[in-house]
């Protein structure tokens, strides 16, 4: 894997209002048709203006930066996180801001990563891809390019308005660690059902000043460091001992993601207590999170959590999964901590991806 420079045919500016930094990784944005082969395969991104011709209209500075090959965003790892991250930093000082072309399948799991990666952000970081190609007549792909460049360019009184990892994408900017993806064959393909929007496009690009978060205060930081010995288990009616077993009992593991029903309910059956203790007393860290799109876990509120909140399971309040597992990466990376130091730390708002 490599990462190319592009350029692309824009005029570049004498007196830009805002230098923008594209960094493309893959996904449905960027492919075409290809007539000979007769499917979809990635294109050139050098002719991103013959597609979207607009882009010469904008009195800003574009550079393009493309990995290459492109990935589907089914396959991207905890690397590619790491380096979309490291990017950010090197050129963080040369640019006011930067849109990140991927794949929407796993483009919330990558947003929430590079929210904990970057630490007191201070420039916007604006996630976009599309639900159909750029080369087709009817793509969502030239709207939402153009307005994550318009977000990522705005700035009032001197400071970027948006000093956030979000997703833009079909009206909507969201906040990304709190995104999921709801849709694959809508153009509405994300939602953030625990958090309002913080801004909607229409006419003109309203935002939502109270729900973006401040500026920091202190320097900016890159983390280069994530811990992958985790996993997410999804309870379900009539789930096994064997399967229970086989993912607490996984070599290496050192935190688990527990995917609950309702407000952080799980079965009561000793089997099933008694795997999950084993797992918290071998230090493993499990985060209660909800399989609803919407409202929070609430462990002690009925006899099928208690169990859980005594056992010292943590509540995860309303953290969607996508935001919940990179955070578990994040807070394991964090070196010299105590177990119950991580502990604390994932309880804490770090980002804005959980309401206190």
């Amino acid at each position: 894997m490599q990462v190319v420079k592009v350029d692309i045919d824009t005029a570049a500016p004498l007196n830009p209002e805002a230098s923008i930094l594209i960094i493309y990784t893959g996904g449905t944005v960027g492919m075409v048709f290809d007539e000979k082969e007769k499917h979809l395969v990635p294109f050139n991104f050098s002719q991103i203006v013959d597609h979207v011709p607009e882009l010469r209209q904008f009195n800003y500075l574009l550079t393009v930066l493309s990995i290459e090959p492109a990935l589907d965003s089914s396959n991207v790892s905890v690397q590619d996180w790491l380096m979309l991250a490291q990017l950010i930093g090197e050129n963080y000082e040369k640019y006011d801001g930067f849109v990140v072309l991927h794949g929407t399948d796993t483009m919330a799991y990558s947003a929430s990563a590079l929210s904990y990666l970057l630490e007191n952000l201070q420039k916007p970081v604006i996630f976009t891809g599309a639900q159909v190609p750029i080369g087709r007549i009817r793509t969502d792909a030239r709207e939402n390019l153009i307005t994550a460049l318009q977000i990522a360019a705005t700035k009032k009184e001197g400071k970027s308005v948006v000093p956030e990892v979000c997703i833009y994408f079909r009206n909507l900017l969201l906040r990304g660690n709190r995104s999921k993806k709801v849709e694959s064959s809508h153009f509405d393909a994300f939602k953030s059902g625990n958090y309002p929007p913080l801004a909607e496009t229409g006419i003109d690009i309203e935002y939502s000043y109270e729900h973006i978060l401040p500026h920091p205060q202190q320097p900016f930081k890159v983390h280069h460091t994530l811990n992958d010995q985790v996993a997410i288990l999804k309870l379900f009616p009539g789930i096994t001992p064997q399967v229970v077993q086989s993912i607490l009992q996984a070599p290496g593991l050192q935190g688990l993601v527990l995917e609950t029903f309702g407000s952080g309910n799980a079965p009561t059956k000793a089997w099933f207590l008694d795997l999950l203790r084993e797992a918290v007393d071998r230090g493993i860290l499990i985060l209660n999170v909800s399989q609803c799109d919407e409202g929070r876990v609430d462990q002690g509120r009925y006899e099928t959590s208690k169990h859980l909140l005594n056992m010292g399971v943590i509540g995860g309040a309303d953290i969607s999964t996508e935001a919940a597992i990179s955070k578990l990466m994040y807070v394991l990376a964090q070196e010299g901590l105590s177990h119950q130091a991580r502990t604390a730390l994932l309880q804490r708002d770090l980002r804005g991806e959980i309401t206190l």
